[in-house]
């Protein structure tokens, strides 16, 4: 009996020790870096496994001994936490930072800027452009594309805010759109909650039409609210907008990057110099910051502008002032006019 009990004694004590040199020899492995000179993106399909991505890292000469990474995922019961998507790996990740990076999802993300006064034809271009996103509404009609967002019937100009959106690579364009739209209602609904008393609008709408008219008229965020006054100030006294983006917007293909004067007479829905009160759509994708002037116009007795060529404006009370401003800023244009301000 006492030499049965010796050999178990002696049977556990080298259990213990190989284990615990093979615990010391995993603890080695999980915190040596893996082979990694530099940065290294991955990127982990839907419906991946971890032992997938360790034989493809270790194919690669990333990785050394998968399968003890496989093995530690099991014991910290970890196959079922995996998230896809594109990871970078960096020298000095270590298979045990590696397996917390793709339990957290810490996956790559890019930024996609909708652009203020862009048009929704041009963002549907810029959608398509960018290689890290999935493609998927070459088949759509602006109708058929408004409908899938619950939007039936809806113009879809100034229906998306212009800001930047972080997005991983495989986002498809609807879901960015989305939530571009998403973002759009939630702070014009907000604006529109805290407007400013006594405005010419019957609806949020509306207010997000003048919005895109700014947006268009002036780059400069300190004029923004001064351009939406002077409309306002024309809305409430029944004169016309006559704001020349509308009518480009209105002219569609047939601009050429001047406007005549036969333009200015030809009626459209958007000729704002022959119809009276605001366009029935907005006439360009909007941000924040006009919106806000849109809702808290600067109040003022400002009827005119006209642009300076520095890419700001000269703000007139009454028709001669806006004439002797129009003769000394556009009819002897400076050498380096510009209608925008230096970035």
């Amino acid at each position: 009996m006492r030499k049965v009990v010796l050999s178990f004694v002696i049977t556990l004590a080298v259990v213990i020790v190989f284990a615990y040199g093979g615990w010391r020899s995993l603890q080695s492995y999980l915190d040596t870096p893996l082979n990694l000179t530099q940065p290294r993106i991955v990127m982990v399909e839907s419906g991946s496994s971890f032992n997938r991505v360790a034989r493809r890292l270790a194919a690669d000469g990333v990785m050394e001994k998968p399968d003890w990474f496989a093995f530690f995922v099991r014991i910290k019961k970890a196959g079922h936490l995996l998230k896809a998507g594109e990871y970078e790996l960096v020298p000095g990740t270590t298979p045990k930072t590696l397996l917390a990076q793709l339990i957290a999802g810490k996956i790559i993300t890019y930024n996609f800027s909708i652009i203020e006064g862009s048009t929704f034809s041009q963002l549907r271009e810029q959608l398509k452009a960018n290689e890290q996103i999935k493609f998927t509404l070459e088949n759509q009609s602006d109708a058929q594309l408004m409908a899938s967002l619950g939007l039936e019937g809806q113009h879809p100009e100034g229906m998306f805010l212009a800001d930047t959106y972080q997005f991983y690579r495989g986002m498809s364009d609807f879901d960015l759109l989305k939530r571009a739209n998403a973002l759009l209602l939630s702070e014009l609904d907000k604006a529109w909650q805290e407007r400013a008393k006594e405005l010419p609008y019957t609806s949020a709408y509306e207010a997000l039409i003048m919005a895109s008219i700014v947006e268009k008229e002036t780059a400069l965020s300190s004029e923004r609210p001064a351009i939406a006054g002077v409309f306002v100030q024309r809305l409430n006294k029944g004169m016309k907008l006559q704001t020349d983006p509308t009518v480009i917007y209105g002219m569609g293909d047939r601009y050429k990057g001047n406007i005549r004067r036969a333009d200015l007479r030809r009626p459209t829905p958007y000729n704002t110099y022959t119809i009276s009160g605001l366009p029935p759509t907005p006439i360009a994708m909007v941000g924040r910051e006009a919106i806000l002037a849109a809702l808290h116009p600067e109040k003022g007795k400002w009827l005119y502008f006209v642009a300076k060529g520095d890419g700001s404006h000269q703000f007139s009370a009454t028709l001669a002032e806006h004439n002797r401003a129009v003769k000394q800023y556009q009819l002897k244009r400076r050498s380096d006019y510009r209608s925008s301000p230096d970035q």
